[in-house]
């Protein structure tokens, strides 16, 4: 017996199969239930360029990623060296994280739910970051919209970019599919603004 069946299903997986497959499927009118768009991953990137100066903020950086995403994340390296820069080739610059299956859903849950609402000025996200396949991009300023993470423990705010994986084949697909999970978007009206 696997140890998933032992686990409890996150949330937003139940509230998937049970409510959003049905509305998918009548909302765009699907025939096969294979049709409907799902999750697919969730890529969360945190570039620390100020790391070139400060190697504790990568291991900062590190830790900070961990408890967001409950998972350790892979640390990127500079493929060449910029002068500019004062970058060395191989040296530490960012890292990253790749969630899938019941992670994947349980960040989704605590992004949509929890960090996306204490983000400052907050007037809905744009409809304008798909990539033309239906996954979705969206850059969060400030790590500490995340509860897990302790303001008085880090040292610098930074950023991180957040790519939402899908399988829909189009971006209104994709817009329908987090639209259902809960992605608060902004109205269209307030889009052409």
């Amino acid at each position: 017996m696997s140890t998933n069946a032992n686990k409890k299903l996150p949330r937003l997986l139940v509230k998937y199969r049970a409510e959003v497959v049905p509305a998918l499927k009548k909302r765009f009118a699907l025939k096969n239930t294979m049709q409907v768009p799902r999750l697919e991953k969730i890529v969360v990137n945190m570039g620390v360029g100020k790391a070139v100066a400060d190697a504790k903020l990568m291991d900062e950086a590190v830790t900070v990623m961990q408890a967001i995403t409950g998972q350790k994340p892979v640390v990127n390296r500079a493929k060449k060296a910029i002068s500019n820069f004062k970058l060395r080739k191989g040296q530490a610059i960012g890292c990253k994280v790749t969630l899938r299956d019941h992670r994947m859903y349980e960040f989704f849950d605590r992004l949509v739910a929890i960090a996306i609402p204490r983000i400052r000025d907050f007037r809905g996200l744009s409809r304008k970051s798909f990539d033309g396949h239906g996954n979705y991009t969206l850059g969060v300023k400030e790590q500490v919209v995340f509860l897990e993470v302790d303001r008085d423990k880090i040292t610098s705010v930074s950023g991180m970019d957040i790519c939402i994986g899908t399988t829909a084949q189009t971006d209104e697909l994709g817009l329908g599919l987090l639209e259902e999970m809960g992605m608060p978007f902004r109205k269209a009206s307030e889009e052409k603004r």
